[in-house]
Order: structure tokens, then sequence, then C-alpha cells
């Protein structure tokens, strides 16, 4: 078997497919949810704490060298503002995975909770018939 047709099997099958589609979904999952962090959840928090812009938080270890106008060091900052809100992202993020797990688990829960239904009981043989109709005729 060829390379190329080797990796042809192998990307074709059905839990690669999955993967990558699961990949894709989640990487524009995770740009939704952090459009949805910063752009609607930091404002008002950052509005309750005396109007802060989280981004801009940060804490400056070492100023910018400037001569005149022209920045000759930039800054050394920690810019904890952006760290919290991709905390808030991740915290978003893995909470809906925890519920979408949740629920899937409850589905498959339900699956395994529905028994087969039994078996009919067989057919009497002919001996079990012959012997029914014996007793049936000795009670008489």
């Amino acid at each position: 078997m060829g390379f190329v047709s080797e990796f042809k099997t192998f990307a074709m099958r059905g839990n690669v497919m999955d993967m990558a589609v699961g990949i894709i979904i989640g990487g524009a999952f995770g740009k939704i949810v952090a459009s949805f962090v910063s752009d609607v959840i930091m404002p008002p928090i950052g509005l309750l704490v005396g109007g802060v812009d989280f981004s801009d938080l940060k804490v400056v270890m070492k100023e910018a060298v400037m001569q005149g106008s022209e920045v000759v060091t930039s800054a050394v900052t920690i810019n904890y503002g952006s760290f919290l809100s991709t905390v808030i992202d991740f915290i978003i993020i893995a909470f809906a995975i925890f519920m979408m797990i949740k629920a899937m688990n409850k589905m498959k829960k339900k699956e395994e909770a529905v028994p087969a239904p039994a078996p009919a009981p067989p057919a009497p043989s002919n001996e079990e018939k012959l012997l029914a109709e014996i007793r049936d005729l000795l009670k008489k």
C-alpha cells in the first residue's frame, strides 16, 4: 500500500473527520466566547469597579525610555487585565463543555436504562403438549 493511499485511508476514517470538525467548531466557539467576555462581560464589570477597562490593567515594572517623542526602549509590564479576561474565557468554555458532556452522559444513561424487551418464552415441545393433555384428562 502506497504512502498516499495509506494516508487517504487514515484521513477518511470517521473519527478523524469528526475530530477535525470538532477542532474547527471549537476554534470558532473560542472566538465567540472571547468576544463575549471582552465585549459584553468585562465592560459592565469595569463600570462596577470604577470605569476600569480591564485590557488596560497592568503593572509597570520598568517605564519606557523616551528621547523626545521617540521610544528608545519599550515599557516592561505585567498585563494582568488581559490575563483576567483570558481566565474568564477559559471558565466559560470549560463550563459549556462540562454542560455538553453532562447532557451527553445523561442521554447515554437513558439509552442504557431502557431494558431490552424480554424474549417470549419458547413454545412448548410436543412432549410437553402431550403431557399437558394427559394431566388435563386425569383431572377430569
